[in-house]
């Protein structure tokens, strides 16, 4: 843990049980989760039907895609070797990325800076855009950006990162 973290504690009783849990963020979700397993075996089954992204895999299946200059985010391939929905999909991944990792303010991006981003017309992006939302993958908010969803995250890692990689050689 380091000095800039803050030590963070959860009480947790269920049933006749309890405990309370102190220690780094990482930590804590470890011995909660080992908690659950162990006292609530429903949790354990429920659990098998969630979908989870691990953000440190997901960086590490990023790697060579994705990358962060001057607080922001960047595609290290080049937009031709991608089809539109790759490309908007790795930029609304770059930007949810950054945004947990802390270096960037926000996780959504507006349908004119993607429409900047994909280099195409405003048709073109907002025809890709609402196959991404159709598909599950982004979705649009209430002020009308985009960013990604959590089935999209799970996507991502799971089919389109290594279709991607594949197809660039990486």
């Amino acid at each position: 843990m380091t000095s800039q973290q803050q030590p963070l504690t959860v009480h947790v009783k269920y049933g006749d049980v309890e405990y309370t849990f102190s220690g780094s963020l990482e930590e804590v979700w470890h011995a909660l989760n080992r908690f659950f397993a162990e006292h609530a075996p429903t949790f354990q089954i429920a659990r098998t039907l969630v979908l989870n992204v691990d953000l440190q895999r997901l960086v590490e299946d990023c790697r060579g895609l994705i990358g962060f200059a001057d607080n922001a985010p960047h595609l290290l391939v080049p937009k031709e070797k991608l089809t539109d929905n790759e490309t908007l999909a790795l930029h609304l991944l770059a930007v949810h990325l950054g945004f947990r990792l802390g270096i960037l303010k926000t996780d959504v991006l507006s349908r004119e800076e993607l429409q900047a981003k994909l280099g195409k017309n405003p048709k073109i992006t907002s025809t890709r855009l609402g196959e991404l939302v159709k598909a599950g993958i982004a979705e649009k908010t209430s002020e009308g950006g985009y960013r990604m969803t959590s089935f999209g995250l799970v996507q991502m890692q799971r089919e389109w990162l290594p279709k991607i990689k594949a197809k660039l050689g990486l």
